[in-house]
């Protein structure tokens, strides 16, 4: 998907309905936003409602808010080593897909999971087959629809925690699925990859391009990082705040390789208005 503006957003809730997040967004100065469809913290959830999927669209437009991310629920474990969790976990992703195409959302970002147990290769074989058995059926003809695997903060067992895992994945997945990839500038970080220094960086978008490839990231989640690069710890920051700093980030910003992706904040809300003020920051960077 082309994105002609620098799309800048932020994760917001959906109490009250799930096209209250295009208000909540707008309100926090943002044109691109992602929601969670459901719980994150439940198996269980309602199908959305066509009259308030209604609302949304129509609301986005009105707002020119594009693109939308579905973030899936942190129970799902597309790669583990237990049967009946990857069977609860194929269910539940395929119930975030539905949600994601009822709502018209651009894209739903993954975590493929935890291969604790396995080796890493089986670990990537079951990932890729619990996606194929969840979208089986599922019509993505004409659709703008993609699912991004995203890279994790490189914790023992966490498939996607290199680069290259991603990109396997990835590989494993292109000819059965609409597939892309979502960066996480925290986990980038505490997975060990500089993009802090000027020279880190610079070998750091060298592995980008060997591996998943410039144009296959469509969304860049941008958190600093309460951690050091290298600790394995995924721990969000409000932008220029932790040890990534601004200028990684206004480097990134004007980084025309990624010119098409949107650059979507998972800060903290630690106090009211916290969303628009990373999203501020962000905006100013990126004009700066």
């Amino acid at each position: 998907m082309a994105i002609k503006k620098k799309r800048i957003g932020v994760h917001v809730g959906t109490g009250g309905g799930v096209w209250t997040a295009v208000e909540r967004a707008v309100a926090a100065g943002a044109n691109t936003f992602q929601i969670f469809s459901a719980s994150p913290r439940m198996w269980k959830a309602s199908p959305v409602k066509p009259a308030d999927a209604a609302k949304m669209q129509e609301l986005r437009a009105k707002h020119d808010v594009s693109p939308v991310a579905i973030h899936a629920s942190y129970l799902i474990n597309l790669c583990s080593q237990t049967d009946s969790v990857r069977q609860n976990s194929t269910t539940a992703f395929r119930g975030e897909v539905e949600r994601a195409l009822a709502l018209g959302a651009e894209f739903l970002v993954l975590h493929p999971g935890s291969w604790k147990g396995l080796t890493r290769e089986q670990g990537l074989t079951f990932a890729a087959q619990s996606i194929e058995r969840a979208i089986d059926g599922i019509d993505f003809a004409g659709k703008n629809f993609k699912i991004l695997i995203e890279n994790t903060a490189g914790a023992e067992f966490s498939l996607g925690g290199k680069l290259e895992q991603v990109a396997e994945l990835v590989e494993c997945l292109k000819a059965c699925a609409p597939v892309a990839v979502c960066l996480d500038t925290c986990h980038v970080h505490v997975a060990g990859y500089d993009i802090v220094s000027t020279d880190g960086y610079i070998e750091t978008m060298k592995l980008v391009e060997s591996t998943v490839g410039f144009e296959a990231v469509k969304v860049w989640h941008c958190n600093d990082a309460k951690a050091a690069m290298g600790s394995k710890l995924d721990r969000h920051e409000h932008i220029g705040e932790g040890t990534i700093g601004a200028e990684a980030f206004r480097r990134l910003l004007h980084d025309g390789r990624f010119g098409h992706c949107a650059f979507i904040a998972e800060t903290p809300v630690d106090t009211p208005g916290d969303e628009a003020r990373n999203v501020g920051v962000l905006r100013a960077l990126a004009a700066g």
